[in-house]
């Protein structure tokens, strides 16, 4: 109740403490997304008209030499950029009717649509659309770059210190100081990694190699140990009140705080990699789960959830602020790319159709697309604020005040 007691009863504080780092946050990495369309556009020769943070009226902005309107806009849940020829910001509609200053309308001239997106290649414009899901990866990949190699990379070992008794892994047959060094085929390097891997395993079972200790800090590394375990199912709730369900096997790190692993910089770019590849691999894992059922649709989280986080991790610190910022990033590039109409995934799919078929879909076809992707990303966003607000007990709330 925390977050929305903050909300109702002192805004400021709230806006403060956690509407402030996500907007700074989401802007930041609106304006990544954008500059990746933007930038990979003006290498392939279009125009450019808009580039905006932000949605709705205009709030301040400036044009530049190339024509480009730079702009903040009202609503800061966002941003576009409208190439030159589309008569939407989504690129969802070409028209090679261009309007003069006077207001009178004419069909571009051919110097034009050499600027217009619409009439690029079909290699120019999947590499423009495809560029704002990937500068979030790499940008992403260069944060945690720069914190492994500069701050270091939490590190501690994947050792079972101890265990809870009668818990999945010491049935399985886990002993103290066992090292799980693999589940399901992935590599356990840290106990950070056992962690995230079994939390997302619900009731499933795992298949875990461990090495068996034998004394003064060494292993059997000859003879390593494969066993069956699978995780107990539970429910738990954070201080802001937001559920979810996680997997538990009872495994304890050792005691301490984690130490900082130190990398050079080649280092720190391949463990920046590992890193990435492992977040987006337990985030499909987790809309998997979501998909099919494993796991409630209700732990879908909405914008006041990721501005709570947001808050939590900006009083932790810059380290964790920018932890948090790469871990964002990658969602947000991870989600540009899922194929639905509207997000720039389906825009991929739709060259990749127009690329085996040698044409591209009929504009009715792209407009009925266009029309279900939208009611699909309204209808999500809407979903998960109402989760967001039934968890936060908003409801109740105001049942409370009316009764």
């Amino acid at each position: 109740m925390e977050l929305l007691n903050q909300l109702i009863s002192a805004p400021y504080e709230f806006l403060r403490n956690y509407g402030g780092p996500f907007i700074l946050v989401l802007s930041i990495l609106v304006f990544v997304h954008e500059w990746g369309h933007y930038i990979v556009a003006r290498l392939c020769g279009v125009k450019v008209e808009k580039f905006s943070i932000g949605f709705g009226p205009e709030l301040f902005g400036r044009t530049d030499g190339h024509g480009t309107r730079w702009k903040v806009s009202l609503i800061p849940l966002g941003g576009y950029v409208q190439m030159f020829g589309d008569s939407d910001p989504a690129s969802g509609h070409a028209d090679d009717i261009v309007e003069d200053e006077d207001g009178k309308k004419r069909p571009m001239t051919e110097a034009e649509r050499k600027v217009a997106f619409f009439a690029q290649p079909l290699w120019k414009r999947f590499s423009i659309v495809f560029a704002g899901p990937a500068i979030n990866y790499l940008f992403a990949i260069l944060l945690l770059s720069g914190l492994f190699a500069f701050h270091g990379q939490p590190y501690t070992p994947p050792v079972a210190a101890t265990l809870v008794e009668g818990a999945p892994a010491e049935a399985a047959g886990i002993m103290p100081d066992d090292k799980i060094i693999e589940i399901n085929g992935i590599k356990m390097t840290r106990f950070e990694d056992l962690v995230q891997s079994v939390s997302l395993n619900l009731g499933k079972e795992m298949n875990v190699t461990v090495l068996r200790y034998l004394g003064d800090n060494k292993w059997d590394t000859e003879n390593p140990i494969s066993l069956q375990i699978t995780p107990k199912v539970e429910e738990v709730e954070d201080r802001f009140g937001f559920k979810h369900s996680v997997g538990r096997i009872g495994v304890i790190s050792p005691p301490g705080k984690a130490a900082l692993l130190e990398h050079g910089p080649f280092d720190a770019f391949i463990a920046s990699l590992e890193e990435t590849w492992r977040l987006t691999y337990l985030t499909l894992k987790g809309v998997k789960q979501m998909i099919t059922g494993e796991r409630s649709a209700q732990e879908l989280g909405g914008i006041l959830r990721i501005g709570a986080y947001a808050g939590e991790f900006a009083q932790a610190g810059i380290i964790s602020l920018i932890t948090f910022t790469a871990l964002l990033s990658i969602n947000l590039g991870l989600i540009n790319l899922f194929p639905i109409p509207l997000l720039d995934g389906g825009h991929l799919v739709f060259y990749i159709i127009e690329f085996l078929k040698g044409k591209p879909l009929s504009p009715r076809a792209q407009e009925y697309a266009l029309r279900t992707g939208f009611v699909m990303v309204i209808g999500l966003m809407l979903f998960a604020t109402w989760n967001d607000l039934v968890q936060l007990k908003f409801f109740d709330y105001i049942a409370g005040l009316i009764s």
